[in-house]
């Protein structure tokens, strides 16, 4: 077997190999794309069995693409974790390849989640519309500008049908004039591109239950609830909503030693475009729902208004992971939610009980010697039914903490 660790650049990649069978170790500087093409679909054709790393990086998209079609397996690591692995001050492209390789080698690799083919393409068209939408806003900009200076203050009526007219009928200098048309031109051609592509991300949300299912959450559209499946992706490789703040780069740096402690501004890594969706949509679900609304408008007087912004984006993420990892829809998270106090039992009449909680699992087994008293009546023997538990009272509380300490032993499988 070929191990190759690769430095990846745009130009070229600097590799280096070991034969596992006969300890051969190589080193090359490969040009792109016709060098390293050769290179690869030589050991293709010669049946053996490669396996390349490489760090996440950009404009390598096409040498993902020629892997796949050689059936070559490419783990593609973590940059940030593989830089902390480096000893030596020095770094170098040779360097920096022999490191990917004794990672591979020593299956200290620590390698990412990578979409597919499909959802990468899917994130495509999110990014195309969120660059027109940029760009028209420019665009719009621009020429509420050229509005005011002519002493016309009229928001967003001036996309209106008087508004159009009367910027088009003031008489500006020649080339303000030629500007003007030019930037009308170009809102008139991309409104139709915008409409466009919404359409199309309105029907591939149609094909996807989970991007409906985060519609039911108030606030949350077509777009927003698309752009969060696609960019989390398996929402199981997250243990918890603070995980996926972090992912999504909503969490303040942090550079504290001893009894010294400071907070800076959010990390801002990953997807900045998901970023900006959840900062829009929670402030459309703060105008809707009246918690929502008090609890921003509470951390605008503490925090101020940009601050109150990104923590309220930051509970809608997690809010949306969860429904999105249980599989429920804005009511269902509503009656059941992710604290522990709410409970959810499946109960087999005559045999056991088994307790989850979410999002912590405690699986637990009751022998039940007699029929629970929340049990219907009519209720068969063995016949398995499911009810739930909210815990919304102190009574409720001790009920619950009566079943687990005096009732319940440990769930053995």
């Amino acid at each position: 077997m070929i191990i190759i660790g690769v430095d990846f650049h745009p130009e070229f990649q600097q590799i280096a190999s070991v034969d596992t069978d006969t300890g051969e170790f190589q080193e090359k500087r490969l040009t792109h794309r016709e060098e390293a093409e050769k290179i690869y679909r030589a050991l293709a054709c010669a049946g053996q069995k490669v396996r390349v790393g490489m760090e996440a990086s950009g404009h390598a998209r096409w040498f993902e693409r020629l892997l796949a079609e050689l059936q070559i397996e490419l783990l593609i690591g973590d940059a940030a974790e593989i830089r902390t692995k480096r000893v030596r001050k020095q770094k170098t492209d040779r360097q920096d390849a022999q490191l990917i390789l004794s990672l591979l080698l020593e299956d200290r690799f620590p390698r990412i989640w990578v979409p597919s083919w499909e959802n990468r393409d899917l994130r495509q068209l999110l990014w195309h519309r969120h660059r027109m939408v940029q760009a028209r806003t420019r665009i719009m900009n621009q020429l509420q500008a050229v509005a005011l200076n002519e002493g016309l203050r009229c928001k967003k009526k001036l996309w209106r049908e008087r508004g159009r007219e009367q910027l088009e009928s003031f008489r500006l200098a020649p080339w303000a004039s030629r500007r003007r048309r030019d930037l009308l031109e170009l809102l008139d051609r991309l409104n139709p591109t915008i409409a466009e592509l919404s359409q199309a991300i309105q029907q591939e949300v149609e094909k996807c239950p989970e991007a409906r299912r985060l519609m039911t959450h108030p606030g949350v559209g077509p777009l927003t609830a698309l752009a969060f499946v696609l960019i989390i992706g398996e929402a199981d490789r997250f243990q918890c909503g603070k995980q996926v703040a972090s992912y999504l780069g909503l969490v303040p740096l942090e550079d504290s030693s001893g009894n010294r402690r400071r907070l800076g501004h959010i990390t801002k890594q990953g997807s900045s475009m998901l970023r900006f969706l959840l900062v829009e949509a929670a402030q459309v679900t703060a105008r809707s729902l009246p918690q929502w609304r008090s609890k921003y408008l509470h951390l605008m007087m503490r925090r101020g208004r940009k601050t109150a912004k990104v923590a309220m984006a930051r509970r809608l993420a997690v809010h949306l992971y969860w429904m999105m990892r249980q599989g429920w829809d804005y009511q269902q998270w509503i009656k059941f939610g992710s604290s522990l106090s709410s409970v959810r039992l499946d109960i087999v009449c005559s045999s056991k009980i088994l307790l989850r909680t979410t999002p912590t699992v405690l699986e637990c087994r009751l022998e039940a010697r007699t029929t629970p008293p929340y049990l219907p009546r009519n209720c068969a023997p063995k016949e398995l039914f499911r009810c739930a538990l909210v815990l919304c009272s102190p009574s409720c509380l001790h009920f619950a903490h009566l079943l687990l300490v005096r009732r319940l032993k440990p769930f053995s499988p």
